[in-house]
């Protein structure tokens, strides 16, 4: 089974990145080849919105089925909302919050994100792992594109 990986909006980003390029063309190889699906929601695309025409296109050159497409559900914003409330972030944080609630729920493989303030920090991700136990979730993976590259294959 192709492993799933969560991705935000700064993945989708980093593609332009002179800082992150490298690793997320690399992963969007990985991509290409087949060898993973990104889970893209809701969220990303209304983030995208703001985004340069050429950032906002990008996930056009990939067939279809390279991609699961989820929703924001009710369950992820009350999941969200328990990260603010037990002061894993800000209430400032709250998208990223939903980025990590969806993943969760979708049971993604991995989330990637190039956010290491909010996101991709170990205090972070051990709060929001924390949340996620107490609430009858599974622990959620959360790495930086470096960190799921296939090596072998580079």
């Amino acid at each position: 089974m192709k492993q799933r990986i969560y991705i935000d909006t700064s993945v989708v980003g980093g593609y332009f990145d002179e800082i992150f390029e490298e690793a997320t063309k690399l992963l969007f190889g990985r991509l290409e080849r087949k060898e993973i699906v990104f889970v893209l929601s809701d969220l990303l695309y209304l983030e995208l919105q703001g985004a340069p025409e050429h950032v906002r296109n990008l996930l056009e050159m990939y067939d279809e089925d390279c991609f699961e497409r989820v929703q924001t559900t009710m369950d992820a914003r009350d999941l969200a909302s328990l990260y603010i409330t037990e002061n894993v972030v800000g209430a400032s944080s709250l998208r990223d919050c939903l980025h990590i609630a969806m993943a969760t729920l979708h049971k993604a493989d991995v989330l990637a994100s190039w956010n290491f303030k909010h996101i991709v920090n170990l205090t972070r991700i051990n709060g929001y792992n924390s949340v996620n136990i107490k609430n009858g979730y599974k622990t959620l993976e959360i790495r930086n594109p470096k960190e799921i590259l296939n090596y072998e294959n580079i």
